[in-house]
C-alpha cells in the first residue's frame, strides 16, 4: 500500500507549505490597486432635527 509510505507525501506537504507561506504572500502583496482611497473632508455637516407631527 503506497499510502503508508510517508516519504514522498511528506516532502510534497513540506514544499506546498513553503510555497503557501513564503512565495504566495509576496506575490499577493506586490499587487497595486488602481483606486486609492481618497481622504475625506474634515468639515462637519449640520443636521436639523425633524419635527414629526405625532397626531
Amino acid at each position: 500500500m503506497p499510502q503508508l509510505n510517508p516519504a514522498p507525501w511528506f516532502i510534497i506537504l513540506v514544499f506546498s507549505w513553503l510555497v503557501f507561506l513564503l512565495i504566495a504572500p509576496t506575490k499577493v502583496m506586490s499587487h497595486t490597486f488602481n483606486n486609492e482611497p481618497a481622504s475625506r473632508t474634515t468639515e462637519s455637516t449640520t443636521t436639523n432635527p425633524w419635527n414629526w407631527p405625532w397626531h
